[in-house]
């Protein structure tokens, strides 16, 4: 594997290949356990999981990030020394805050499943997703050393090989401890995600035995971390401010099922109901919503160094011809996607769930959830533009709203109202990224390819309801239906973006018209 050899680009292109093969490796294991288990034992699922990425996050200190950014810069001046250095004092960190917070958590287990956990029968799940912590915080840390030299490729094996192992581990766990009920069964499937993260570890560790930087003469952890206080500084510069957001984010995480839950209670739900309420919302809707996503992200890793060229050169008209490129990415993912889980939320949710109370929430969620696809490269241009404590008080003030909104709305109607409050959230997240992106350098927006893309959507609902009721009439399945009339339409709508130009990139450039 060279070191050398992969282009940005091409790395981006393996990592976005690899995304999608784990969504679809995520989403079928996903399926199986929610067909398994049902919507309470999803419920337990997800009340058990929020307080993992709490302590992953504490453990890493935006680690990865900066690894990645300073191994680079050293690998590109020659210092292997500092290579190794930058390596070891990011594992000693690592390894000791994880081991330790790991220990506190396991040893306070009790006291945290009294406060966190409205159903106790997610406290065996919440035991066994624990140990998962040190795992996943020495992986990223590898992972953080791959991505600075530029081995892409390891990084993409080690996921998919980390979501197959966990499929069949699932499948093995779960049909063995189901006869013991359905917190041993969640507890299985916890415990399928702590043995799929440890063999991806096992996969970084003998890559870098293979490809990694060999030891140096002289070379030894003493010496390493006598002489890495500078190192770790410089580790902490750039991972501190990351650590702020992801704390944030886990710890209303942590909290959301809680509250959630709480709401539903005083609307009059009894705690069965509620946990298969929230387990159809977070283990149904969610990922169908956020299956798309991976697109956008892929994008946002590319958008951020191309926005931070661009700004550091002065070029303003290139900053905003990146801005536009990726807005109509967005919309033209956003578009399909937000079509097919309104138009076709139901038979989704029959089809892959067996649950078709469960597509009203996905119906209530997709129009808002639109704006989600735009949310990742806004994020990324204020990123590349230098603005990172911005993002971090847009995401403070949105998850404020959505706290307050979740509550309200559910307390008064419901799991319904509970939906709305996070779409809320999703809402006023996007238009203060989009705001500040405004007030910041100015946004110019050419209406055209947003107008042609509605048009295509229209066409694309028109064909959906046209194909599916003709389908339906000739006695096909319930399956056939829905395949066939989704396929169909979005055949139309790709054909109609290009029949209108607006998959044409070069005629986005120049193209800002509308200042906002």
């Amino acid at each position: 594997m060279s070191q050398h050899g992969q282009s940005f680009m091409r790395g981006t292109l393996v990592l976005s290949v690899a995304a999608f093969i784990n969504r679809i490796l995520g989403f079928i294991s996903g399926m199986y356990i929610a067909r398994v288990l049902g919507a309470e034992g999803i419920g337990i699922l997800m009340m058990a999981h929020p307080l993992v990425p709490l302590v992953i996050t504490i453990t890493e200190l935006g680690l990865p990030v900066a690894i990645s950014k300073l191994v680079a810069e050293a690998h590109a001046r020659g210092e292997r020394m500092k290579v190794r250095r930058i390596l070891h004092v990011s594992l000693a960190v690592t390894g000791v805050l994880s081991v330790a917070l790991t220990t506190v958590t396991l040893l306070g287990s009790e006291w945290i499943a009294s406060i966190l956990l409205s159903d106790q029968r997610a406290y065996y799940a919440m035991l066994a997703i624990t140990p998962i912590a040190p795992i996943v915080a020495v992986s990223a840390v590898l992972k953080g050393y791959f991505r600075g030299m530029q081995q892409m490729k390891t990084i993409a094996a080690s996921d998919v090989l980390e979501h197959t192992v966990q499929i069949a581990c699932v499948l093995a766990l779960v049909h063995l401890l189901l006869p013991y009920g359905v917190a041993y069964a969640a507890a299985g499937a916890m415990t399928a995600s702590v043995v799929s993260e440890a063999i991806s570890l096992l996969f970084l560790v003998i890559s870098y035995k293979l490809y990694g930087e060999s030891k140096l003469p002289g070379e030894t952890w003493a010496s390493h971390l006598k002489q890495g206080r500078s190192t770790l500084g410089e580790l902490l510069q750039i991972g501190l401010p990351t650590t702020v957001h992801g704390v944030i984010h886990s710890l209303y995480s942590t909290f959301q099922p809680l509250l959630i839950t709480t709401s539903l209670a005083l609307a009059g739900i009894g705690t069965a109901l509620a946990t298969k309420q929230f387990g159809q919302l977070a283990g149904y809707a969610f990922p169908l919503l956020f299956m798309p996503s991976f697109i956008t992200q892929s994008l946002s890793t590319a958008l951020i160094p191309a926005i931070g060229e661009a700004a550091a050169n002065k070029n303003s008209l290139l900053i905003h011809e990146r801005m536009n490129q990726a807005m109509i990415l967005g919309l033209l993912i956003g578009a399909p996607a937000t079509v097919i889980l309104y138009e076709w939320a139901t038979p989704l949710m029959i089809l892959v769930y067996h649950a078709p109370e469960a597509g009203l929430l996905l119906k209530i969620l997709a129009p808002m959830f639109f704006l989600h696809y735009f949310d990742a490269p806004l994020h990324a241009i204020l990123l590349g533009l230098g603005r990172a404590k911005t993002t971090l008080w847009n995401y403070v003030i949105a998850t404020v709203f959505k706290g307050v909104s979740i509550f309200v709305f559910g307390s008064q109607f419901g799991i319904i109202g509970v939906a709305y409050g996070i779409g809320i959230g999703i809402v006023i997240q996007t238009l203060l990224n989009f705001f500040s992106i405004s007030s910041s350098i100015g946004f110019y927006w050419n209406i055209r390819p947003y107008a042609k893309v509605v048009i295509c959507m229209m066409l694309m609902v028109i064909c959906g309801h046209w194909t599916y009721d003709y389908v339906a009439s000739r006695g096909m399945s319930q399956l056939w239906c829905v395949v066939t009339s989704i396929v169909s339409s979005l055949l139309l709508y790709f054909a109609a973006l290009l029949l209108t130009g607006t998959l044409n990139w070069k005629s986005t450039r120049h193209r800002f018209s509308i200042p906002w």
